[in-house]
């Protein structure tokens, strides 16, 4: 089902050159559709060109972040489609492509709270600084889905999570901002209900300093984020996952509410 008739599902605003991205799907825990990502896609294009705005904040409404990849529009596509699109994603659709499409380079920071799965893991960790309410609940969901944990376990490691990144991509289980924090791989642990205050904070931190050096930095960084992403993907496309028997077992037992498998390695 398209959503692009629904209003505002990324809702902007600006104050004191502090722009808040709001992901507005909560009746789905904001479950990125393809049209969420575009619009998304189109929200962090209006801050990159924003006068008024030199800092920006991700963050969700309702009771989550976001609970990922909305399985039903992007991972029960026809075989054909998959295979035109090169993936789960539709095309203009790839959440890839986010932050590393930019002409200003400002600095972006995510606020997860409640729960940042799969695809919304993704894009919380490709973010320049991350401010996580206490209790939120992350997981690499494509371990179990059969599309394989390459990318976040790569995004895992860029940001120091090293042994833990190996833990987390291979059992696909769920970890804590309380562990993420303690292997260092966000930068503010807020108490909860307080993420968007504390995220507020860092925001103006950043934002009193030059803004072109706050930029040099954020383009270098995200320059050797996008080469490792980039050298994942050339290793794991070939492979062709979401295609396989397995992915596919996976997705329907999500859909149907059921256990999946057995897994037939194919």
């Amino acid at each position: 089902m398209s959503d692009t008739t629904a209003p505002n599902l990324v809702e902007y605003t600006c104050s004191n050159q502090v722009a808040t991205l709001t992901l507005n799907r909560p009746d789905r825990l904001n479950a990125f559709s393809d049209d969420l990502v575009r619009h998304l896609s189109d929200a962090l294009r209006r801050f990159d060109l924003d006068p008024e705005a030199q800092v920006a904040i991700i963050c969700g409404r309702g009771r989550a972040f976001s609970s990922g990849a909305d399985v039903h529009q992007r991972q029960l596509r026809r075989r054909e489609e998959f295979e035109q699109h090169g993936g789960p994603q539709g095309w203009g659709a790839n959440s890839a492509d986010l932050l590393t499409r930019s002409v200003n380079w400002k600095p972006v920071i995510a606020a997860p709270h409640g729960y940042a799965m799969g695809l919304a893991l993704g894009i919380v960790f490709e973010c320049d600084l991350i401010v996580a309410a206490a209790g939120t609940k992350f997981q690499v969901t494509e371990t179990s889905r059969g599309l394989g944990g390459s990318k976040y376990w790569a995004l895992l490691s860029f940001r120091g999570g090293a042994a833990f990144a190996d833990e987390v991509a291979l059992t696909g289980r769920f970890f804590t901002a309380e562990e993420a924090f303690a292997a260092g791989m966000i930068n503010r642990l807020a108490p909860e209900g307080r993420h968007l205050e504390v995220a507020h904070e860092l925001a103006a931190e950043v934002a009193k300093n030059p803004p072109l050096s706050v930029r040099a930095t954020v383009r270098t960084r995200r320059w050797y984020m996008e080469q490792l992403e980039r050298e994942v993907i050339m290793q794991t496309a070939p492979l062709k996952l979401y295609l396989s028997e397995d992915f596919h077992e996976a997705a329907r037992a999500f859909a149907e509410k059921r256990k999946p498998g057995p897994f037939k390695g194919r």
